[in-house]
């Protein structure tokens, strides 16, 4: 794996997390009806946010307890990609930069 591929791999991250953060106040926003899914353009974002989150968000919903309305999963994965992005890919930086 080389140095290229792991800025990819965290620009690809920090997209996700752009992506999250979006999905998450998108939907807040139409739960406390400051936008609603009558139009068009919001139905067909917040439907387009929910089928990229939701197969990573799924298993850690079936992993948690429930908390009735409140979804923690999007913090969850929050915290899993700030691991990754902080800890882990530096990590391999290093070991690929000691190994070249």
């Amino acid at each position: 794996m080389s140095l290229t591929l792991l800025s990819i791999v965290a620009f690809l991250l920090q997209v996700f997390t752009w992506i999250i953060i979006a999905q998450a106040i998108l939907s807040w926003l139409i739960v406390f009806n400051v936008i609603n899914t009558h139009n068009d353009f919001v139905r067909s974002l917040y439907t387009a946010l929910q089928r990229i989150t939701d197969p990573v968000y799924r298993p850690i919903r079936r992993m948690m307890p429930d908390f009735g309305g409140l979804d923690l999963s999007p913090m969850v994965v929050l915290l899993i990609l700030i691991i990754l992005r902080s800890y882990i890919l530096p990590y391999l930086a290093a070991v690929i930069q000691t190994a070249g």
